[in-house]
């Protein structure tokens, strides 16, 4: 829920469906919304939970299924490596309007003070999911590919109950020119 608000436009792409959570709240919301994951596995649950309104289908985020210019905004909530390949920022940009936006959700870093948000955020910390300066792990590794790529970014972070959300807002530079690599 924490993407939603900087939902611009009514045609969304969500790289990464996985279940169809957040799928199912675009549709609730009324909005032309996508789904891509690689997972077959993923596809056949999100079906599931989402029914015939849903539009998903299955590739790589690397190679987009759509034509340019598609989308007002592209989603992806707590994704893989892949997020970052400057072949999917390619792709993302291409089937972005002009000016549209690319919402990232990299990870969050619990802060509760309770036993179990203790406990849990003990259990990241342990375990490497979430180092202690993950903010600006996540502003160097955005700041250049996403620039290279036609995206102007910002990363911020938001308080949600007892987290810290990140989150990457990239948006589409109008009149970027890619190099020939």
């Amino acid at each position: 829920m924490s993407v939603v608000p900087f939902i611009k436009g009514t045609r969304i792409l969500e790289i990464g469906h996985g279940p169809g959570h957040l799928q199912r709240v675009l549709l609730s919301r009324n909005l032309f919304a996508v789904g891509l994951d690689e997972s077959a596995q993923m596809g056949r649950l999100a079906k599931r939970r989402l029914g015939t309104a849903s539009k998903l289908t299955r590739g790589l985020a690397q190679y987009l299924p759509f034509p340019v210019e598609s989308f007002d905004t592209a989603l992806a909530t707590f994704p893989a490596e892949y997020i970052f390949d400057p072949s999917t920022l390619t792709e993302v940009h291409r089937v972005l309007l002009p000016n549209g936006r690319f919402v990232i959700l990299p990870g969050a870093v619990i802060m509760g003070r309770g036993v179990w948000d203790r406990f849990l955020a003990w259990l990241f910390r342990i375990t490497g999911e979430t180092p202690p300066n993950i903010s600006e792990i996540i502003r160097e590794k955005s700041k250049e590919p996403f620039a290279n790529a036609g995206f102007q970014v910002e990363v911020q972070e938001l308080e949600v109950r007892s987290s810290i959300v990140l989150l990457v807002i990239a948006t589409k530079k109008e009149n970027h020119v890619r190099e020939n690599t």
